[in-house]
This record gives C-alpha cells, sequence and structure tokens, in this order.
C-alpha cells in the first residue's frame, strides 16, 4: 500500500499578519475585554463564593485596629442617633409631633447609614482594590456588589440592635415585622445599584468620591431620616412637584415601609400613595440599570 501525505500551504510569515489576525490565529483573546450581558451574569454566579467571603473579609477587618473591634458596627449608627435626637428631637422639639420618637429616629438612622455606606463604599471599588483589578481576571461587578454586601450584613447586626432598641422603648415583636424583610431586600437591589454606577463613575473621575459625602448629607435631610414628611407636609404648603420629590424619594420609600412594619404608631396613612410599587420600581430601574451601566465599562476598569 502507498501512503499518501497531505502538504498543508506554508504559513504566512508573522510580518505579514496583522496583530489582531496573529492573535486569533493562536486563540488569543483581548485581555479584559467585555463579555456579553449573559456570559458575564454567569461569571458573577460562578464566583458567588469568592464575592460573600470578599464581603465577610472586609467586614471582619474593618474595626480590626480598634480596641472595641465590631462593636463599633454598631456603636456608629447609635452615637449618630444620638446626635441626631439632641439636635432635632430636643433644640428643635421634633420629638413633640412626631410619636414614639426614638424608634423613628434610629430606624431611620440604621436604615439611612445602610444606603449611604454602600454609596460610599462604591466609589472606591475600583481606585481601592487597583492591585486586585490589575492583577487577576474576573467580572469586576464582583467588587461593588460584594462591598454592597458587606454592608448589608452589617445591617443585619444594626437590624439585632434595633430590635433590643424596639423591645425597651413598647415595641413588640408582630407579625408585620415580617414586612421589614422584602422592604430591605428591594432596598439592598436598590442600594447595589447605585453603588455599581457610582463605581464607574469614581473610576473614571476620582472627584466624585470626594464629591459623595456633601451629596450624601443633603440627600439625607431630605429622606425624612430625622423628621416626619407626612406632618411637615400638613403643616406647610408646598408645590404638588416638592410634595411627589419629597413622598417618591427612594430611600424615604425603604424607610416608611421598615417603619410601618416595626413601629405601631406608624399608619398606612403616614405611608405615600402605591408604597409598595414605588419600592419595586426604585429598585428595578437602579439595579438593573446600574448593574448594565457598570458592565458597559467592563474592559476600562484598570486601564491607564
Amino acid at each position: 500500500m502507498s501512503s499518501q501525505t497531505t502538504t498543508l500551504p506554508p504559513a504566512p510569515p508573522a510580518d505579514a499578519l496583522s496583530l489582531g489576525e496573529l492573535a486569533a490565529r493562536h486563540g488569543l483573546t483581548v485581555s479584559g475585554a467585555r463579555p456579553p450581558l449573559g456570559t458575564y451574569i454567569a461569571q458573577l454566579w460562578s464566583r458567588r463564593h469568592f464575592i460573600t467571603a470578599f464581603a465577610t473579609a472586609r467586614l471582619t477587618a474593618q474595626y480590626s485596629q480598634a480596641k472595641l473591634g465590631q462593636v463599633w458596627q454598631l456603636m456608629t449608627p447609635l452615637l449618630n442617633a444620638t446626635v441626631y435626637f439632641f439636635i432635632f428631637g430636643i433644640l428643635m422639639d421634633t420629638a413633640k409631633h412626631v410619636p414614639d420618637f426614638v424608634p423613628f429616629l434610629v430606624t431611620g438612622v440604621f436604615i439611612w447609614t445602610f444606603t449611604a455606606n454602600s454609596i460610599t463604599a462604591g466609589t472606591r471599588a475600583i481606585s481601592g482594590n487597583i492591585g486586585l483589578v490589575r492583577a487577576l481576571h474576573f467580572p469586576r461587578a464582583a467588587l461593588p456588589i460584594g462591598l454592597a454586601l458587606q454592608q448589608l450584613q452589617q445591617l443585619m447586626f444594626s437590624m439585632g440592635a434595633l430590635a433590643v432598641i424596639l423591645v425597651c422603648f413598647g415595641e413588640f415583636p408582630r407579625p408585620s415585622w415580617l414586612l421589614a424583610v422584602p422592604a430591605l431586600a428591594l432596598q439592598a437591589v436598590f442600594s447595589t445599584g447605585i453603588a455599581m454606577a457610582v463605581a464607574r463613575l469614581a473610576a473614571r473621575t476620582p472627584d466624585i468620591a470626594q464629591l459623595t459625602p456633601f451629596l450624601l448629607r443633603t440627600w439625607m435631610y431630605v429622606s425624612g431620616v430625622m423628621w416626619s414628611i407626612p406632618v411637615v407636609l400638613k403643616r406647610m404648603e408646598l408645590p404638588e412637584a416638592v410634595v411627589l420629590a419629597l413622598q417618591c424619594n427612594p430611600v424615604a420609600v425603604y424607610i416608611d415601609l421598615v417603619r410601618f412594619a416595626l413601629i405601631d404608631s406608624y399608619t398606612k396613612a403616614q405611608l405615600p400613595p402605591h408604597v409598595w410599587a414605588l419600592a419595586l420600581g426604585w429598585a428595578v430601574l437602579f439595579g438593573v440599570g446600574g448593574f448594565v451601566y457598570f458592565w458597559k465599562a467592563e474592559e476600562q476598569y484598570g486601564r491607564g
């Protein structure tokens, strides 16, 4: 039998190929290229254990240098609530117009702190982990999601302290407390979406991190953290646009829902119209929108 050999045409010299053609021929792909959205989500899901471990490690290390350690997770919002109680409750006499003012105030501070800290952490998601971003290939969204998860874990500690405070002021557990779970879940999606959007902005413009505290402080003062929006709307004649903006303020919506769930004197009459639809709408809009907005710039993180 005679053997036949197939002769392949000679490969063109390397200098005759463009760099792109040469890379494609040898199976090379662009480093850090943005994958399709579905693939990106699958990559994130496959790294869910890393995201959880990253969040837990950051939470554990956050106060590792302080003598009181993890106690500061509870002390920080409690100290803030004490200051606000003195300023707004006593000096400005807000407590006179709001039933159960201490539970009202502490609930608002704890819920607000969760969103504010998630956004602040988002401004450092890329710049604060630039070595990790440049050294390893992974979906960059894991960083802001992990930092938001860290704040959610911290919120769980705070909610335990909040439950104790509520009981001390005569608010005992009842079935309505379970409504806080979906409210906080929607707030977590909302906060994570904003954190991702801010992470992209801060990666490109670092000055965003310096501006964020001022924006958050302004947002806090119009979110009914220390005062009651329904009471103010009854006592003041405000333009319809201002009334609508105050009622639809996303953070105020989540604070209202948690207060309604936990505080007996905070009734349905104090909630804005269609409050659950608002809460869901804000979560979907910012959760999905923030994720897609961050994914669009995936190949730009860590460059330059």
